[in-house]
């Protein structure tokens, strides 16, 4: 009898524990955790990122201030729309126009064999591709979805042959005088996270900045535009610190070629297309376990202070589950696998 009135008893002393209070009062087994570092909780908001991809440029150069004059076995040759031929010849013009100038003088003109058109009669673009290979390096702060940061860009370039967008039968090409260069960007990043499902998110961005075109460019000639790439972001969380992504974007960017002593200038869009593959870290705010002998996979902790595993890489989401740097066992894996019964 005194038996089931002690069942009874316990029964419901572990019945009435249900609900707000747990059965078993965990903060008899463990300390309560101090606080956080601040600073290791304000720097893992920090997060670092580098990528690499390929990028397409379109180069479009707006010559609606200007003729065109092509000669047999030779470039051609732009000047002022308003010109002048007085006894069969033109003073001065220009038979390269992209990151330089080149001149020539006293231009024979025949009209027998020669072709000259105006910007008053046909829209006289030249357009021409490039490509280049991007090292992006990021750093920016996340709070809730909003990220602020900035960045720095390397970019190994090669601009393609320029071709007129009109009477492509009667005017002819022109190469670049140098085969690659090297671009250098800063900018500044403002984005915000659009989209999230389960370890997959998406992110929106802007980067505003500077380019910086290198010595291969006549800087003394020309006047930079702003430079703006869009982008948007899809990011795989591999762990809490660890995540790799895939970006498209795309660049909005320019220069004005001024013509010396004039008041001509040759507006040229250099817009690019680029898809992008990185990886972002960001510092862990937990320090690392101070026991080398200390098994534990997840964070956790020792008195009142808490640490990260040891044993967990950081590319990979902690789970609590045990043994979760080894779900399938060895007996289950290579040669073992075509066994009924391994060992």
């Amino acid at each position: 009898m005194a038996f089931v009135l002690l069942h009874f008893a316990q029964k419901s002393f572990a019945q009435k524990g249900r609900g707000d209070r747990p059965s078993i009062p965990l903060d008899h087994f463990y300390a309560e955790p101090e606080n956080r570092n601040a600073l290791r909780v304000l720097l893992s908001k920090f997060h670092f990122s580098f990528s690499t991809g390929y990028g397409r440029t379109f180069y479009r150069q707006d010559l609606s201030d200007f003729a065109i004059l092509q000669q047999q076995d030779s470039l051609p040759l732009i000047f002022g729309k308003d010109f002048n031929i007085a006894g069969g010849n033109i003073s001065s013009g220009y038979n390269y126009w992209f990151n330089d100038l080149q001149s020539r003088n006293n231009i024979n003109f025949d009209p027998s064999t020669d072709f000259i058109v105006s910007a008053d009669s046909a829209a006289l673009k030249f357009t021409a591709p490039g490509m280049s290979i991007p090292l992006n390096f990021s750093i920016h702060f996340e709070f809730d979805r909003y990220r602020v940061g900035g960045g720095f860009a390397f970019e190994y370039h090669r601009p393609g042959n320029f071709n007129p967008t009109v009477y492509e039968d009667r005017i002819s090409g022109y190469e670049p005088n140098f085969g690659s260069t090297f671009f250098k960007k800063y900018y500044v990043m403002l984005g915000a996270r659009v989209y999230r499902y389960y370890e997959y998110s998406l992110s929106v961005d802007a980067n505003i900045g500077a380019i910086n075109l290198t010595s291969k460019f006549n800087k003394s000639i020309i006047q930079k535009g702003v430079y703006l790439n869009l982008g948007a972001t899809v990011e795989r969380d591999l762990s809490e610190y660890f995540r790799v992504f895939v970006k498209p974007s795309f660049d909005i960017k320019s220069f004005t070629l001024n013509i010396p002593e004039t008041d001509l200038t040759i507006p040229q869009s250099m817009n690019a297309f680029y898809l992008s593959f990185g990886i972002t870290y960001r510092i862990p705010e937990l320090p690392k376990c101070f026991l080398k002998q200390c098994t534990t996979q997840v964070n956790h902790q020792h008195g009142n202070m808490e640490y990260r595993s040891r044993m967990h890489p950081v590319y990979k989401k902690q789970n609590p589950h045990h043994g979760e740097n080894y779900p399938r066992l060895i007996k289950y894996k290579g040669k073992n696998k075509k066994k009924l019964h391994a060992y």
